[in-house]
């Protein structure tokens, strides 16, 4: 793992940003993995900044997010689909067929979890997939305890998770208890990973991150088994890493 301090969230950013655009530069098809949450905004902004300040175009490109709450139409205003719509998609050159997101609506989860491996397995591999790190060290929706060779699968959101995620809802009752994600293996597919930090709630994640400590109880420990991985962090949340 190829660990980037940052001074701050901005820098954090621009180093993804970075990293992403030359993805794209050496493969104008290339599949980017995407995530949500507030750790990937500034990431965006940028990216929508590069297609007309750089020149970046995404016509070609294709995305598959990494989750979706359960219950919710695409539609909803909390929707993973509405997040990544607002943020990115309705902002760039991209083809809505061309973005991927598991549907939280689906009459079967058994099928919606293994309809969407299979996109993850047709349209990719993933050439380049964005994850954060959540305060327990879950990626995507994938809590503590998740078997490291899970697929897409349908997780029950711990409190942690949901009392993180509340911020973007009217009140805690009303974020979903269920969420649809990719697994870790699915995860591990990506030929290459960015994982970012910032921030001093994450400075106790990232200590354990890099304690090298492969455990399922801490799942982003897994990406050590991952050949191609850069964490991009901030002095906040490295601050706790001593060497």
């Amino acid at each position: 793992m190829k660990v980037i301090v940052c001074d701050n969230y901005d820098e954090v950013s621009e180093k993804a940003t970075q990293l992403v655009e030359a993805q794209i530069l050496e493969n104008d098809h290339s599949v980017l993995g995407l995530a949500t949450g507030s750790t990937p905004l500034g990431l965006y902004e940028r990216l929508v900044e590069g297609v007309t300040l750089r020149g970046i175009a995404y016509k070609n490109v294709c995305t598959i997010n990494l989750d979706e709450y359960l219950g919710l139409e695409k539609e909803h205003p909390e929707s993973y689909r509405t997040f990544m719509s607002v943020n990115l998609f309705d902002k760039i050159d991209i083809s809505t067929e061309n973005t991927y997101i598991p549907d939280g609506t689906f009459d079967t989860a058994e099928e919606e979890c293994l309809r969407y491996e299979q996109v993850i397995d047709s349209v990719g591999p993933i050439d380049l997939q964005i994850l954060g790190i959540g305060k327990n060290g879950h990626i995507g929706f994938n809590e503590p305890g998740t078997d490291s060779k899970s697929l897409t699968h349908v997780v029950e959101l711990v409190a942690s998770t949901r009392e993180s995620n509340a911020r973007f809802f009217p009140s805690i009752d009303e974020v979903p208890t269920y969420a649809i994600t990719m697994g870790i293996k699915s995860i591990l597919k990506s030929k290459k990973i960015i994982l970012m930090a910032a921030g001093k709630n994450k400075a106790e994640a990232v200590k354990t991150l890099l304690s090298k400590d492969v455990n399922e109880s801490f799942p982003a420990s897994i990406l050590w088994n991952h050949d191609n991985v850069t964490l991009i962090v901030d002095r906040d949340a490295y601050e706790l890493v001593k060497s």
